[in-house]
This record gives C-alpha cells, sequence and structure tokens, in this order.
C-alpha cells in the first residue's frame, strides 16, 4: 500500500500568495502610465535644458517684479522715514513724517477729507448708474453689442488728460452748461471755480465713467436663470417684487466685486482734479484729492520723504477698506444658497 505523499498544500499557498511585482522577473520593462511621449529621467539633458529655457523665459518677468514693483516699494517706505529732497542724500528721522502729517499738516487733513466724500458720493452714484443702465440692455435690446461698447468708451477716456480738459471747458463760465442754462434764462457760473460746485463736477466726471461695472453687471444679469422669473411671475410676483427678491440677491457678488474696485480706484484719483484744479486742487483746496497732495509734496516742495509716508498712509487705508468690505461681505452678499 503507498502510503500518503509529501504534502503541496504550503506549496502552492506560497504560490498563490505571491503578489504580481514580486513574480515579475527583474528585467521587465516598466508599465507606462499615461498618453504621450515618456517624461525625461530626472537629471538628463534633455531636463536641463527645459529647465533653463523655462528659467530663461522667466527672466523679463522677475525683472519686472523686483525692479518695477517690488524695488521701489520697499524703497519707499525706507524713504518714508528719511527726510529726502531728491538732491541730498537721504537722512533717517525716524516717524518725524509721520507725527508731523497726523498732527502739523492741516492739508493732508482736508486733501483725505476731500477724498472721502469723493468716494462716498460718487461710488454709489456710479455702480447704481451701471445697474440701471444694465439692466435696460438686458430686456433684449436689438444691437447689444454695438450699444455695450458704446457705453464702455467713458471708462477708457474717462481718466485721461483729453477728457479732463474739455470736463473743465464744459463747466466753465462759457462752457456748454451755462450755454443751455442760458436758453432758459439762466444765469450761470464757473463750476470748476466755485468751492461749492467744484468738487462736484469731479463726481459726476467720475459718475460718467460706468462703462466698465456697467459691462459687469450686464454679465451677470445674463448668468441669472430665465425660470426664476417664469416662476416668480406664475405666483403673481410683480417687476419691483422680481427686482427685490431674485435680481439683487443673485447679483450681490457682481455689486460686491465692483464695490470694491470702484473704491480702490477712486482712492487712487489724480487726473480729473489735477487737469481742473491746474494742480493746485483749488479753489481753497475744494479739490485737493489725496494723490494730487501727495505729488505736491513729492514732486514740487521735494519732500520725497515726506511724500512716501503720505503714500503708506494711503496704502494702509485702502488695506484697511478693503478689508472691512470683505468682512461686512458675509452679511449681505450670497454664494448659491449661503449668505
Amino acid at each position: 500500500m503507498l502510503g500518503p505523499g509529501p504534502s503541496r498544500g504550503p506549496a502552492v499557498v506560497d504560490s498563490l500568495s505571491l503578489k504580481p511585482e514580486a513574480a515579475a522577473p527583474a528585467h521587465a520593462p516598466a508599465v507606462k502610465r499615461g498618453r504621450g511621449r515618456p517624461r525625461p529621467p530626472r537629471g538628463s539633458l534633455r531636463s536641463r535644458r527645459e529647465a533653463w529655457a523655462a528659467h530663461l523665459f522667466l527672466v523679463p518677468w522677475f525683472l519686472g517684479l523686483f525692479l518695477i514693483t517690488i524695488g521701489p516699494i520697499v524703497a519707499s517706505l525706507y524713504l518714508s522715514f528719511t527726510d529726502y529732497s531728491l538732491l541730498d542724500e537721504a537722512k533717517w528721522v525716524g516717524l518725524d513724517n509721520y507725527i508731523t502729517l497726523f498732527t502739523e499738516d492741516p492739508r493732508f487733513w482736508t486733501s483725505l477729507k476731500v477724498t472721502t466724500i469723493y468716494v462716498v458720493v460718487s461710488v454709489p452714484l456710479q455702480l447704481g448708474f451701471a445697474l440701471g443702465l444694465a439692466l435696460l440692455l438686458d430686456r433684449g435690446l436689438r444691437g447689444l453689442s454695438f450699444y455695450r461698447s458704446i457705453y464702455y468708451l467713458p471708462s477708457l477716456l474717462g481718466g485721461s488728460v483729453a477728457i479732463a480738459i474739455l470736463w473743465r471747458k464744459i463747466f466753465g463760465a462759457d462752457g456748454l452748461v451755462n450755454a443751455v442754462l442760458a436758453i432758459f434764462g439762466i444765469q450761470g457760473t464757473s463750476y470748476v471755480n466755485n468751492p461749492d460746485t467744484a468738487l462736484g463736477t469731479l463726481i459726476l466726471l467720475h459718475v460718467w465713467t460706468f462703462g466698465a461695472p456697467m459691462v459687469i453687471f450686464l454679465a451677470g444679469l445674463r448668468q441669472i436663470p430665465g425660470s426664476y422669473y417664469e416662476a416668480a411671475s406664475i405666483d403673481g410676483a410683480g417687476t419691483l417684487q422680481q427686482f427685490k427678491s431674485i435680481t439683487l440677491p443673485l447679483l450681490t457678488p457682481i455689486i460686491f466685486f465692483n464695490l470694491v474696485l470702484e473704491v480702490i480706484k477712486s482712492f487712487q484719483s489724480f487726473t480729473q482734479s489735477f487737469i481742473v484744479s491746474n494742480g493746485t486742487g483749488g479753489p481753497t483746496d475744494s479739490t485737493l484729492f489725496y494723490t494730487l497732495y501727495l505729488y505736491t509734496k513729492g514732486f514740487k516742495d521735494y519732500e520725497m520723504g515726506y511724500a512716501s509716508a503720505l503714500a503708506w498712509v494711503l496704502v494702509v487705508i485702502i488695506a484697511g477698506l478693503t478689508g472691512v468690505n470683505f468682512l461686512a461681505s458675509k452679511y449681505w452678499v450670497f454664494y448659491g444658497d449661503s449668505k
């Protein structure tokens, strides 16, 4: 009788438990994953050439970043703590420029007041006008592309010297506004030379440059599904109720975006005030924008250190207002189903 043979169970189990990686021969080629050409080995001549080519193309961008952006920013921060007149060497004075600015310079406070009034009044008026016009254009007007381009032109031209000169002529003593008023027997005045109305003319000029926010509003309106308005109409909601309950809430991210951009841009306004007031901020500093005062201290009075301090105060103001806008946005900006 033959006895039981040697058990082959463990050998079978071992062979079954072998992983494919372990069972694969050492000389088997690696499996290619993905499509396209295989990536060259790291450290190869080809990969080094590609890296050098990428760095070479990035050189102009890095030069611009450090020489035109970061370099002047760091230099102005240093100069804000110095007494520098562009003609002599900078002398370190510490916080003297900032102390003088806040405690001994009434024109600083005047420029800040004028700029704040300009921003607080002109930005809401401009955004409201842009939104109203966008609502009209969103009604399926024939030739929409043409009108959209025409209405965008003021934003392209509004900050130019030519438009500022034209604006001064329009609101001057012999300008177009007084010519129209004369038809009705009204004797006008030079609005740009009157301290009570000079800033108002600049506010109107800013409102006139409504093209950029209008185009953004129009793009936002086109993203609102029409089914929302159809459902609201079936429920009996009128045009005003649809605007309050559908258009305005869904458009709040666009309003917030335009608000942040326009506040920053308004604080940086310079050309309009410089041209209309002949670079003086007059009459009686009624159009003395903050940037115009900064320019005056730096390039007329040659107090570049003091002007640098003014610039950094402006940076802090704009950054602070932007931060406040972002913090407040969670209370009134709606993103989908969240607020």
